[in-house]
């Protein structure tokens, strides 16, 4: 598979839209052109978190969960699009309230809520995320020379065709007689290349 295929699926209708109707959608940076709020916001911890409020509802229960029930009655609050463009004071209400509490207050608050958001893991939340654990998305192989390595696991593991990593790399030079034997050197060639400090 093609890593640029599964990637072009992250942008959604836009080459429908580009296609129809010459649409260009410009860059949002975290922010929806469809919906708000939706964005990354920094917790008191310095911890990061992604909201999205896609339906109706999950937007009205995050204002609520915020204490700005106030905003919900705004005429332009009753649309995606129309929240969207207000992103701005959608973002004041809900970064400032998420600024003021750690990660792991927001995250059971808006659990609580079932309102949506998730955490936003840099490598070290990866390394010890159960859910990766479970998955062995991160797998644990011997080496030779660096002992014990974590690294990330075959991509698709097939039912029928399970892949497997073998090994993390072959150590410098494990697999040069091998090579140049199958291209046609000899035992007395190899020893005189090693000789000469070529091999």
């Amino acid at each position: 598979m093609a890593i640029i295929e599964p990637i072009l699926t992250v942008l959604g209708p836009q080459p429908t839209w580009y296609d129809q109707l010459g649409y260009v959608q410009q860059r949002t940076g975290n922010r929806s052109a469809n919906n708000a709020p939706r964005n990354t916001y920094r917790t008191a911890d310095g911890g990061w978190v992604a909201v999205s409020t896609s339906a109706q509802s999950i937007a009205e229960r995050v204002m609520r969960l915020v204490g700005r029930e106030d905003l919900i009655t705004e005429p332009w609050f009753a649309t995606g699009a129309d929240r969207a463009r207000h992103a701005d004071v959608l973002d004041e209400a809900v970064g400032t309230w998420i600024a003021a509490r750690t990660r792991t207050e927001v995250l059971a608050a808006f659990e609580k809520a079932e309102a949506a958001v998730a955490p936003i893991q840099d490598i070290q939340d990866v390394m010890t995320d159960p859910q990766y654990a479970a998955l062995d998305s991160i797998t644990t192989l011997p080496d030779p020379e660096l002992g014990p390595l974590r690294m990330q696991n075959v991509l698709f593991r097939l039912s029928a065709t399970p892949g497997a990593i073998h090994w993390a790399g072959r150590p410098h030079g494990a697999d040069t007689d091998t090579v140049l034997t199958e291209l046609g050197l000899t035992e007395v060639e190899l020893a005189a290349l090693r000789a000469e400090g070529a091999v």
